[in-house]
């Protein structure tokens, strides 16, 4: 595959949805923290910055590197990219699988039979895949089968497990619905999740997705989270679901999908990751308050400026 005609502007909304992913990832990891005052929730104001990210945009940084550098996931390359960011900050709240898998990376092992050989040989089903995919969305919006290959390859580095994969593929085309909108549009979360619905994988995320359509839009969030999970399992399966339907019923208003998906706790970080990339998909970069990319720690990527985008 040769690099698009249309890289940059590709580029531009792989940027501006990691923005979105990685204040979302900034924004949760505040509320691990027991020094938060309560008024933060209570008043809906934000922590005080700095916000420090996590192993979340950590990951999707290195996927923007490598669509920069390539135009496509080369799978070899992205390994090495993880293995590189994880031994430059490996206190960035890595699971203990990653751990494992990137450490062994970072060392030369082949990713191939690393990633297969954790979990009993049947790779990892966690969330990892979809945490850090909306880049690879927005990257090729155009075109949801190459989405859906795409976002594949890119979760099998780490994540060889049909439910890790699913989970990306379904971020990823969820994304790229939303990057195809016309911006100012108004936007039918329920179709968002038709689209995702007919090109996730058959298996237990589907299902998820297929649950998620059956919870109106304006159910209390808490609601939703006890019925399709809330991530504190850290699965693909228990993580997926709900923040597809977070996003989609808040895809016009970013701050709202932030502090609606931080109320339900769980894996706090990722579920704000992942619904922070969907929904800056919707908005632009733009509808992410400036206070708020101010507040998240400087992204550093190598070759591309983290305050903005060519």
């Amino acid at each position: 595959m040769t690099i698009a005609s249309d890289h940059v502007s590709r580029m531009d909304r792989a940027m501006a949805v990691l923005h979105g992913l990685s204040v979302g990832d900034a924004f949760g990891q505040q509320f691990f923290s027991p020094g938060i005052p309560q008024w933060c929730v209570s008043q809906r104001k934000p922590p005080p910055p700095v916000w420090n990210y996590t192993d979340d945009s950590e990951m999707a940084m290195g996927i923007v590197e490598v669509l920069a550098e390539h135009g496509r996931v080369d799978q070899d390359a992205l390994a090495i990219r993880f293995g590189e960011r994880f031994a430059a900050a490996p206190a960035r709240g890595y699971g203990q699988a990653a751990i494992r898998i990137l450490h062994a990376i970072a060392q030369g092992e082949p990713w191939r039979s690393v990633a297969r050989a954790v979990f009993g040989g049947e790779g990892s089903f966690g969330n990892g895949g979809a945490m850090r995919v909306a880049p690879i969305g927005a990257y090729f919006c155009d075109d949801f089968g190459e989405v859906v290959r795409q976002a594949a390859l890119s979760a099998e580095v780490t994540h060889a497990h049909e439910e890790g994969i699913a989970g990306a593929v379904a971020v990823a085309v969820a994304t790229a619905w939303c990057c195809r909108q016309p911006r100012g549009a108004e936007l039918s979360g329920t179709e968002m999740l038709e689209a995702v619905h007919r090109h996730t994988p058959d298996g237990a995320i589907r299902l998820g997705i297929e649950q998620a359509l059956d919870v109106p839009l304006d159910t209390w969030e808490f609601t939703a989270a006890n019925l399709l999970g809330n991530g504190s399992r850290i699965t693909a399966r228990d993580t997926v679901p709900f923040c597809l339907w977070s996003a989609a019923a808040n895809l016009d208003w970013f701050t709202s999908a932030m502090w609606a998906t931080m109320r339900v706790e769980g894996d706090v970080d990722t579920n704000c990751a992942i619904v922070g990339g969907i929904v800056a998909g919707a908005t632009g970069v733009q509808g992410i308050p400036s206070k708020w990319i101010a507040s998240r720690e400087r992204l550093q990527i190598a070759g591309i400026s983290g305050e903005g985008y060519s």
